[in-house]
């Protein structure tokens, strides 16, 4: 059977749902990474595994999810998840664990922190401005 599955491809759809840009991967992946690295990177057909694992920490994705992500289970998320609610079928001679919802709430979760510290954070501006004043 013909291989489907492709790694980089994984990488930027993942990536790319994230919001996130080839420079930030980059740099949370260290400082001999770049742009133009990541973007040869998402042309690859297969990763090294060590690889795949750091992309998989910086992420928040498991790395299942670049190994067994294929175009046909891509196109069924898609069909299944904007379609007019019906549940599609498909063969799952490669069972897939589907992290989105996680990743997605963990992102959230991430986001409401940020903002509850820039919150924080303008609150003090607020008393030192004040502290200064007086």
């Amino acid at each position: 059977m013909e291989q489907k599955i492709h790694q980089g491809r994984n990488v930027k759809r993942f990536r790319e749902m994230l919001n996130i840009k080839q420079e930030a991967l980059a740099y949370d992946l260290g400082e001999d990474w770049n742009q133009k690295k990541i973007s040869m990177l998402e042309q690859k057909d297969v990763i090294e595994d060590n690889l795949l694992k750091q992309i998989s920490a910086v992420l928040k994705i498991p790395v299942e999810a670049f190994q067994n992500f294929d175009e046909e289970q891509a196109v069924n998320v898609i069909a299944n998840t904007f379609g007019n609610n019906g549940i599609g079928y498909q063969r799952n001679d490669n069972p897939v664990f589907n992290p989105i919802e996680e990743v997605l709430k963990m992102h959230e979760e991430k986001i409401a922190l940020y903002e509850r510290m820039l919150k924080e954070k303008d609150e003090m501006m607020v008393m030192l401005q004040n502290l200064i004043n007086k």
